[in-house]
């Protein structure tokens, strides 16, 4: 049986040493290809026209985290805490989802591919936690702590496709965000929360596979139900 073929879009980062390159980090693709798909790697430098046909051509895609999205693109100002914002990559992978959703491929996405999600489909972000949900516990385990550090624990909504695939309705996850989904989207539900009420997970149940998730799984791949969310993903192809 041939593997499924899943894109990961790949930002530009602008290093001191070496020249502009387009990448993306070793753990996300391990975590491919340990759950059975072959992982390309899509540089946001294709023309968006391109998009359509490249779509067609791939079983699913996976958008990894990153920089924050620009906050204009959902109707905010900038903010002193916005970092690392790529309007290439932006707008790449705000079409790339469109499209995906729209020819009905699966889609898996973490952190910041869940914000862009959101977004993509007409919802909205904070901009930043710790200035605009009071009383928010501390969401930004970075960059000084392990990326596998587990610092709260998430909720799943019991009968979630989510819920379903990890087996268990509480996991105990890692944080390395301090933006999260403000309105949710139509057509996505909001299904995993933390104890302050930050949106840790949503899904598009009218979709053959739509997933995203704000903590960082590909970081927890010694855990069964990390391990299980990218099998159900490479099993939806």
């Amino acid at each position: 049986m041939n593997k499924p073929l899943i894109g990961i879009p790949a930002g530009r980062i602008v290093g001191k040493v070496c020249s502009p390159t387009y990448q993306s980090r070793q753990v996300d693709i391990q975590a491919i290809l340990a759950a059975g798909g072959l992982p390309f790697l899509l540089p946001a430098a294709i023309a968006l026209d391109e998009l359509p046909g490249i779509v067609t051509k791939f079983d699913g895609f996976y958008l990894t985290g990153g920089g924050d999205l620009d906050p204009t693109l959902f109707g905010e100002s900038n903010h002193e805490r916005i970092y690392g914002v790529n309007p290439e990559r932006d707008a790449f992978e705000i079409a790339l989802v469109s499209q995906t959703i729209s020819q009905d491929k699966p889609l898996l996405t973490v952190c910041r591919g869940t914000q862009v999600l959101n977004v993509a489909c007409g919802g909205t972000l904070f901009v930043d936690i710790a200035s605009h949900i009071p009383g928010a516990q501390k969401h930004d385990w970075y960059p000084t702590y392990k990326r596998d550090k587990l610092v709260h624990d998430v909720s799943i909504t019991p009968g979630s496709r989510l819920a379903r695939i990890l087996g268990v309705n509480s996991v105990r996850t890692n944080s390395l965000h301090h933006q999260s989904i403000n309105r949710v989207a139509d057509g996505l539900n909001a299904v995993a929360f933390a104890a302050d009420g930050v949106i840790e997970a949503v899904e598009y149940p009218d979709k053959r596979f739509v997933i995203g998730v704000q903590w960082h799984p590909e970081w927890l791949q010694d855990q069964a139900p990390m391990r299980d969310l990218y099998r159900a993903f490479i099993g939806a192809l």
